[in-house]
């Protein structure tokens, strides 16, 4: 499982769905804050729409 809250940009791309987003996914997380739901991901650039069945991959740890 990969932590959206603590993952590298590199951690992130290695989910197929995420590839070639991890960059935008680390500079969301830095300028908004850590993510609260595994729906936020929709709020990135790019990304909207396009991470459904992640919820086997990726997670969100609490703070």
């Amino acid at each position: 499982m990969v932590d959206l809250n603590t993952a590298t940009a590199e951690e992130l791309d290695s989910v197929p769905a995420l590839q070639g987003h991890g960059f935008e996914i680390v500079r969301y997380r830095e300028e908004r804050g850590q993510f609260t739901s595994l729906r936020q991901l929709d709020e990135v650039p790019g990304l909207s729409g396009k991470t459904d069945g992640t919820a086997d991959q990726v997670t969100v740890s609490e703070s």
